[in-house]
């Protein structure tokens, strides 16, 4: 299977295929709808595709699906690439295992079911048996397990489901002895999991109230409440344990201490890496109820709990450290002059830490791949764990008491390995590696630097079947990000490997705005910084261009939520450097995001029109729905959204393929793909999976010209 490129030319792929030049797209009614920004107008003509309930929104997405559906269909890439698609994702892949009472919990897909399945098992020499099959609860494979908690004695699973890729979270507890589920349901949880007291008697979690009609998968989400859940009572009967009245910001994460007498509640008002941290004391193991102690309300840095150990909190932090450090808190006096440091920032961004076997472990990036480094509880440097290569490691979790810890690591080339790590020897032993139709060896990875429009320095990652020839032909995938403290680091994909597999190069690109080199980083490419991410990504296509790597004509740019915003910007305001775009679940309108679910949470990113002039008018210069460019050739872009996506509502990508099919854009086929009963993308089925993606590929491979074997 292979695929081969002609001889083109940009102009070549803007003029597309005789299916794009057929292309009639739905007629979108537009109302006169004109709101005021600080004195400035701004039409907003789509307005009425906010409503997703309504009989004309649906009537549209219906319409729009017809369109797609046919010149997707008609695509002769779209067989082959399915085909390879699905041989490739059909592999045993595994979850890293953790350990609960007398048992061990780990995921497990056979390759093409629908959802993961959890296992559970006495030791992991055992059969494992299922301990509880998502796939068993719906026939279409959109239920989704959205959460997992075990009690501590391991005989109880608590876990969350979601429905058709929403947000929201329905728990349930299960007997593990029996199989059986308890009369305990919680209800309207979102953004929280759940956390066990020692003494297995219940659990908390967080929740809102209940959405009035019609708002459930687009109303704003505030007030969020902290309770706790006693086993076998109804959750009327929940016993509110935290709330902000003047604050409807708040939000709240928990985490038991190991030795089960404190709950450690992280406190968010955002989507940003800022938080507040309070701590409630657990007499016994126990809930008695009582008022959680503030450490820190300040919201002025990053404070992650790693564990409660000889009366202090060790917590990881970014404040005064913008790459992170460790501070051990002395919870009798917890005031921040009392704060000892216990590892020192150093030059790389400590990414996560956990507390294991009497070690602390510290996750670094090293221009954005891991290193782990082995602490003691002292905070001295031990030693180092050794990792199979340059790539990305993830796991580590564990208990103060525990021997082991368990990581999966991964490569673009290298499909997720589960490693075992002894804590005491340091020993790194494998534990599941799986077998694909992905041949590693016949493929490589090399970093490089690219130079950015105000000289920063950043890394992309380049994979491709060994022996490249660098002559501007190469049919070029580039992904990005550039958000919200997300590092972006080398890791194996089905999409990059059926891309590079049919003889693509996949890119990867490691800008502003992630947390690759700590908060410095994230916060240079936020709010009125945010042009410096799309000038990062712009970079990395020009040097890919430069270095003969691809050409306009052969490089297309993907990316999903922020992402989507990402490559909505860059493609309009650099429409000649791409031959297809392709933005997912992307935030398109800047001007209004923040009205719906969790939207006002990403401000801390972005800023919002209402804050000041400066403010909308840097929003306004580059928000996706409000930058179209008329009269301009455009690459072929095809948006993918959901019905049922209650984080970036679908209502930005529908305004945004309106106004792109309005516009006198070119000819190639600006297009939307809107799948029903699924979301964000969290929980999505496989068979979804691969239909949304490899049609992606195809769609990238049609306009290219690219023939698919």
């Amino acid at each position: 299977m292979k695929l081969t490129l002609s001889a083109i030319t940009l102009a070549a792929v803007l003029a597309t295929s005789a299916q794009a030049q057929g292309l009639s797209y739905p007629n979108t009614r537009k109302v006169d709808q004109v709101d005021a920004y600080h004195d400035t107008a701004v039409a907003d003509p789509y307005r009425w595709l906010e409503d997703d309930n309504a009989a004309d929104t649906k009537a549209w997405v219906v319409q729009q699906n017809e369109v797609t559906d046919k010149f997707l269909a008609a695509m002769p890439q779209r067989l082959p690439a399915r085909r390879i698609y699905t041989e490739l994702y059909n592999f045993e892949r595994f979850g890293i295992p953790f350990h609960e009472g007398d048992r061990y919990f780990w995921t497990r897909n056979d390759g093409l079911q629908q959802q993961n399945v959890i296992y559970t098992a006495k030791s992991l020499s055992d059969t494992p048996a299922v301990a509880l099959d998502p796939n068993a609860m719906s026939k279409d494979g959109t239920v989704a397990l959205s959460g997992l908690a075990p009690s501590r004695d391991g005989k109880l699973l608590a876990y969350g489901i979601a429905g058709a890729g929403s947000d929201w979270q329905t728990w349930k507890v299960r007997d593990l002895a029996t199989g059986q589920d308890l009369a305990d349901t919680i209800e309207w949880v979102k953004f929280s999991s759940a956390s066990w007291t020692a003494d297995g008697k219940g659990f908390f979690y967080a929740r809102y109230d209940a959405p009035k009609e019609g708002e459930k998968l687009k109303g704003a989400n505030y007030f969020q409440k902290l309770y706790y859940h006693r086993l076998g009572t109804p959750q009327s009967e929940d016993v509110l344990v935290a709330e902000n009245r003047e604050d409807k910001e708040w939000g709240f994460g928990t985490e038991v201490s190991d030795d089960g007498q404190l709950l450690l509640i992280s406190v968010w008002k955002s989507a940003g890496s800022k938080n507040g941290l309070m701590v409630l004391p657990l007499p016994k193991g126990a809930f008695g109820g009582g008022k959680p102690q503030p450490i820190t309300l300040d919201f002025d840095a990053q404070y992650s709990p790693v564990a409660a150990v000889g009366g202090k909190l060790i917590v990881k932090t970014d404040k005064g450290a913008p790459r992170g450090k460790l501070v051990a808190i002395d919870l009798k006096n917890p005031a921040a002059a009392n704060w000892k440091t216990l590892v020192a920032e150093g030059p790389d961004a400590m990414t996560g830490a956990s507390a294991v076997g009497g070690r602390f472990l510290l996750s670094y990036l090293h221009d954005a791949a891991t290193l782990v480094r082995v602490h003691g509880a002292d905070g001295k440097q031990l030693s180092e764990v050794k990792l199979p290569g340059v790539g990305t490691a993830s796991g580590f979790g564990g208990r103060w008491s525990d021997k082991e810890t368990f990581f999966s690591y991964t490569s673009l080339t290298t499909p997720a390995e589960i490693h075992r790590y002894d804590v005491k020897s340091g020993k790194v032993s494998l534990f599941k590696k799986p077998k694909t139709a992905f041949n590693a060896d016949e493929f490589e990875t090399r970093r490089e630097f690219v130079t950015s429009k105000d000289g920063t320095r950043f890394p992309i990652f380049i994979a491709a079947k060994k022996g490249l020839k660098l002559d501007g032909t190469n049919p070029t995938l580039l992904y990005g990000y550039g958000g919200f403290d997300i590092s972006i680091t080398p890791g194996y994909g089905v999409t990059a490997a059926t891309w590079m597999k049919m003889g693509g190069v996949y890119v990867i690109a490691s800008i502003r705005g992630g947390g690759e080199y700590g908060s410095a980083w994230h916060e240079a490419g936020t709010k009125l910084k945010k042009q410096n991410v799309f000038d990062d990504f712009i970079a990395a296509g020009e040097w890919l261009v430069k270095n003969k790597v691809a050409s306009p004509a052969t490089l297309a740019i993907n990316g999903g939520s922020n992402g989507g915003l990402l490559v909505g910007a860059v493609t309009n305001q650099r429409p000649d450097l791409f031959a297809a775009a392709v933005p997912q679940v992307g935030v398109m309108d800047m001007l209004r995001y923040q009205n719906f679910t969790i939207g006002w949470a990403w401000a801390t990113d972005y800023g919002t029109s209402n804050d000041s002039p400066e403010m909308f008018k840097a929003l306004y210069a580059y928000s996706p729905v409000h930058t179209i460019k008329s009269g301009a050739k455009y690459p072929a872009v095809l948006i993918t959204t959901g019905d049922h996506d209650d984080r970036v509502v679908p209502a930005h990508s529908f305004k945004y393929a309106a106004t792109l099919q309005a516009a006198d854009t070119g000819p190639a086929p600006k297009l939307i793909r809107i799948e029903t009963n699924a979301g964000h993308g969290a929980g999505k089925p496989t068979s979804k999976i691969i239909e949304e993606r490899s049609d992606i590929l195809a769609f990238i491979a049609n306009t290219m010209k690219l023939e698919v074997k």
